[in-house]
């Protein structure tokens, strides 16, 4: 039976909460789908905002960046994926695909009513993607949205789902260079709710595979969206990524780009390894254009 759930926080979910449940048991994929919805109500600390950009490299100006409520909206998603409810714990989740809408200009001192919804789950041959669906409102329209697919390895069953198409090819034409900056993971913790050891504890990252720690995606993509030229157009845009590998602090990066006819593709490259450790693509978008249309 689907059951129904609710969370309504007057503050930012606390981490601690997040880390007390991971450890307890899951119920797994058979006994079906909880339909999990999270809410809080953000008003923008301009002291957060600032340590916001600091972090990500993002520049500062009148307008929050495409990448705040990203970043802003995933305690709320922690908050799911950690409820008792969930089918599968949260140390087997990884984050593989990212899309954001941004609908409208979202001003610094707007009240923001964030969302964030399980939305769908598909089979795979070798393990399950789960999407998480957040909005802000903003005075009762949506203003921003985006859609997290997260990836758990294993045999869940008989696929309900072919494998998501590839990540495009970009071209290597004009390419930027620079170093990653080195720490600041569990800073960047207390913004996303995010305080995975993987992201602040080499040792912890090498009992996982890992070399040592790495960076949180949402602060890569800022990175690489920094580097970028700026869109022409005013919102809607819109932000594909695919998160294929890790980047370590400190690493030097190359970052390739490829003009298309409404945007630029990227693919972020990591200490001269051939494969990308994230491609993406930012591109304008059409008025009625919706995440889940």
């Amino acid at each position: 039976m689907k059951r129904d759930i609710r969370l309504d926080y007057r503050a930012r979910p606390s981490a601690l909460a997040f880390m007390a449940r991971a450890v307890r048991p899951s119920p797994g994929i058979k006994r079906g789908m909880p339909a999990i919805t999270a809410h809080w109500r953000h008003r923008v600390d301009p002291s957060e905002l600032k340590r916001f950009h600091a972090l990500s490299g993002l520049p500062e100006s009148r307008e929050l960046p495409l990448l705040y409520p990203h970043t802003i909206s995933f305690p709320l998603q922690m908050a799911i994926l950690t409820q008792p409810a969930f089918p599968l714990p949260i140390w087997r989740m990884l984050q593989v695909r990212n899309r954001i809408l941004q609908h409208a200009p979202l001003a610094c001192d707007a009240v923001q009513d964030i969302t964030a919804r399980l939305v769908g789950h598909r089979i795979l041959d070798k393990g399950a993607e789960f999407d998480l669906h957040a909005t802000v409102q903003v005075d009762g329209a949506v203003a921003w949205e985006s859609l997290n697919t997260f990836y758990a390895r294993g045999r869940f069953g008989k696929p309900t789902a072919d494998a998501a198409p590839e990540a495009p090819k970009v071209s290597p034409g004009n390419t930027a260079q620079w170093r990653m900056l080195a720490g600041g993971g569990w800073r960047y913790g207390g913004l996303s709710g995010d305080y995975n050891p993987l992201h602040w504890w080499s040792g912890y990252a090498r009992k996982h595979g890992f070399a040592r720690a790495f960076f949180h995606p949402q602060r890569v993509l800022g990175q690489c969206l920094a580097k970028l030229p700026q869109p022409a157009a005013a919102p809607p845009l819109q932000l594909e990524a695919w998160l294929k590998g890790p980047v370590f602090y400190g690493e030097p990066v190359a970052m390739h780009m490829e003009a298309l006819s409404d945007g630029t593709a990227f693919a972020l490259h990591v200490n001269g390894d051939h494969r990308p450790a994230i491609v993406g693509r930012l591109s304008a978008a059409s008025r009625d254009a919706g995440l889940l249309n």
